[in-house]
């Protein structure tokens, strides 16, 4: 692994597969590592002919940490929101799509294949929005567009976002956490891989257990709100929606309002699938994606 100067931070990343594959950069989404994407999932884009990039977040992982700033109130950042006043927050999604864009520049990458995964898919969308050249196509997966008025999460959900992570601190927490994750968050249709699970729970807690960062980026959600969504129409980078039809968290009409508001993107719903990556899905979600790349390659530096 390595890092990338992004302004005045530092962005932890790895680069996977040939050098010659076409850049694709994987967007992941709440205090969520770089660790923490299956590796079949990366394999299979790998197979498809991609060289893949994958980061830690500013705020989690290995890249910079705000801890000045402190943990999150979350119950007042939801507050500030309701009454539609600016909410406090160190950094905000914008601010996170430009991490993307730096890291991007800092590989000497013009354009890259973008992929984002729930509050990653946010991130994706305001990447194609705020640096245009630097996203060859967009593929959004079980993300919102943050309209208000879209259907919120089931209640278990909404508590499980809300929740402290792992507040004993300890590996036996992240492996309790993490399965109560899937339970909540898996797909119905797909047993989970509970071995997985546990393995990457505790690769995760080894590396880097820091539950502040995990609080300020939905505290930074928060802030951003609804800011996007005016701006959806100006993607122009051809981009594909991809989202499970029993997702708790983020549920579909959420994905459908980002297929609606990008204009010629394509909407992929899969059955039975819910707020993860079920392995048994992994090769049509990664053939979606790269039929969708081929509406337009990179750029080559």
């Amino acid at each position: 692994m390595a890092r990338a100067a992004a302004g005045s931070i530092e962005i932890e990343y790895e680069c996977r597969g040939e050098a010659g594959g076409e850049p694709l950069l994987l967007v992941h989404g709440l205090g969520v590592q770089l660790v923490q994407w299956p590796e079949r999932f990366i394999d299979a884009l790998i197979e498809r002919g991609f060289r893949v990039i994958v980061y830690d977040n500013r705020d989690v992982g290995l890249s910079t940490r705000c801890h000045d700033w402190g943990p999150a109130d979350i119950p007042e950042a939801f507050r500030q929101a309701r009454a539609r006043e600016q909410v406090s927050a160190p950094y905000t999604l914008e601010d996170m799509a430009d991490d993307a864009a730096a890291l991007l520049e800092a590989l000497d990458i013009p354009s890259a294949h973008v992929v984002g995964l729930s509050n990653g898919g946010a991130i994706a969308q305001l990447l194609a929005i705020r640096h245009p050249d630097r996203v060859a196509t967009l593929v959004s997966i079980s993300a919102t567009s943050g309209r208000r008025g879209l259907p919120r999460p089931g209640p278990e959900a909404a508590a499980w976002l809300a929740a402290p992570k792992n507040p004993a601190g300890t590996r036996e927490g992240a492996i309790a956490e993490a399965l109560e994750s899937a339970r909540i968050l898996g797909s119905p249709g797909f047993p989970p891989d509970e071995a997985t699970i546990r393995e990457t729970a505790a690769r995760s807690f080894e590396r880097a257990f820091y539950p502040d960062g995990n609080s300020r980026h939905l505290l930074a959600s928060i802030a951003s709100g609804d800011s996007r969504v005016a701006k959806l129409g100006e993607i122009q980078a051809p981009a594909l929606v991809i989202h499970g039809a029993e997702d708790p968290l983020v549920p579909l009409a959420c994905g459908t309002d980002v297929r609606d508001s990008i204009a010629g993107a394509g909407l992929l719903v899969i059955e039975s699938m819910a707020h993860d990556l079920p392995g048994a899905v992994i090769p049509r979600i990664a053939d979606a994606i790269r039929d969708n790349a081929r509406r337009r390659p990179v750029r080559k530096g």
